[in-house]
């Protein structure tokens, strides 16, 4: 949503508030976990429902990934 809209990190952390480095770490997927607040900060921006933003794999995926 960040590249349809053109927006950097920083554009979002000045738009919602949220700190950097949450925003970098969910950017780069590594974040381990996220707040409420964050959640809503970004669907408030983005305009959009919390299944636009994340998706949900199992455990068991991850896992066969590595």
């Amino acid at each position: 949503m960040m590249g349809e809209r053109k927006l950097k990190i920083v554009d979002v952390a000045r738009e919602t508030g949220l700190h950097r480095n949450t925003i970098t770490l969910l950017y780069n997927e590594t974040a381990t976990r996220i707040d409420i607040e964050t959640i809503d900060g970004l669907c408030n921006l983005f305009q959009c429902n919390v299944g636009d933003l994340f998706e949900y794999v199992p455990s068991d995926a991850r896992h066969e990934e590595q």
